[in-house]
């Protein structure tokens, strides 16, 4: 399985930028799809995920200005970001979990995206 990630970049204070990543390859089953990010010294940290059933989860720092979105028949994820902060800035990593009978849920990953916010 292949991730492939695009948008980000620089981007203002207060911007909307959108990130879209598209899953390839053998995919089964998709369980989830979700959006990490990971700023200068700081661990990776689950920015918005959806799961199967469509239910989201967010991070509490970026509820109400991110949202998570997916086209199934495009295996892809997209994270709309608005009122951005110079603290979104970060690598964004891409995240699919794909179920498959005979290795269960595996996690796959984007090469990462950077989103950097200038004030």
């Amino acid at each position: 399985v292949q991730l492939q990630a695009s948008g980000g970049g620089l981007v203002q204070a207060g911007g909307s930028p959108r990130l879209s990543c598209a899953a390839s390859g053998s995919i089964s089953t998709i369980n989830a799809m979700g959006w990490y990010r990971q700023a200068p010294g700081k661990q990776r940290e689950l920015v918005a995920r959806i799961i199967s059933t469509g239910s989201t989860n967010y991070a509490d720092s970026v509820k109400g200005r991110f949202t998570i979105s997916r086209d199934s028949a495009k295996n892809s994820v997209y994270l709309q970001m608005s009122s951005l902060k110079p603290e979104d800035t970060a690598v964004y990593y891409c995240n699919v979990v794909v179920f498959t009978v005979w290795d269960g849920n595996r996690d796959y990953w984007g090469q990462g995206t950077q989103v950097t916010v200038s004030s």
